[in-house]
């Protein structure tokens, strides 16, 4: 079981990527994004997955020849699909396909039906540990020898970022990108020097010299 779902999203509509990615990565999620089939059962093959969200209709091939790659490596598919007809959904769950949701959807409701993939796969709802801080990804609970932090959701949002990239170095820039709306606010880079001066304060033991989030001198941060 990984720390942190990883979901390969396949589909060919940028505006439905980008705004799907930025709504997973926000709830916690690490999300790839392939825009047909070869390049979907390409990263099959180098990467780990724990869910992948297909779209039926693509330009390169179907989401059902990724149901097929998918399912050889034990890995469950929702098909997200336009093709809402009754011999579409029986194709795709025959298939072996864990779900089917049409479009349009409502993002909270496929938040609910790929957490609830994830739990019956065995995939999703593990506790990550930092040191003396717990971060449950399911309930999105932190807490720190045994007390539960209360935090922000741009502060939950700039730690899941964190765990999404253990041992990898971020740098200020990066961490805008990946925080600046999480909130519904605008996030400079004073901003990002507040909120992560808050962070620490509540999960370090010692903020003036942290041992989670480590500062890379001119580079920018690193979660080990």
């Amino acid at each position: 079981m990984t720390a942190v779902a990883r979901i390969m999203l396949v589909e060919d509509d940028r505006a439905i990527v980008e705004n799907l990615q930025a709504y997973l990565t926000a709830e916690g999620f690490e999300t790839t994004a392939a825009s047909g089939q070869q390049e979907a059962e390409q990263l099959l093959t180098q990467q780990h997955f724990d869910l992948l969200l297909v779209d039926l209709s693509l330009r390169d091939g179907d989401g059902y020849g990724v149901c097929a790659a998918a399912g050889q490596r034990g890995l469950p598919v929702i098909f997200l699909t336009a093709s809402a007809d009754e011999g579409s959904v029986v194709a795709g769950l025959d298939m072996g396909a864990a779900d089917y949701v049409a479009k349009p959807f409502r993002p909270r409701e496929l938040l609910s039906r790929i957490r609830g993939v994830l739990r019956r796969s065995g995939g999703y709802g593990a506790v990550v540990q930092l040191q003396n801080v717990s971060v449950d990804t399911e309930k999105g609970v932190v807490t720190k020898n045994g007390r539960e932090i209360p935090l922000s959701a741009l502060e939950y949002r700039l730690l899941t970022v964190f765990l999404n990239n253990r041992g990898r170095l971020l740098s200020r820039s990066r961490l805008l990108e990946e925080i600046w709306d999480a909130a519904g606010d605008f996030v400079n880079d004073n901003t990002l020097t507040v909120y992560i001066k808050r962070l620490r304060e509540k999960i370090e033991d010692d903020p003036q010299d942290p041992t989670i989030i480590r500062t890379v001198r001119g580079l920018g941060y690193r979660v080990e």
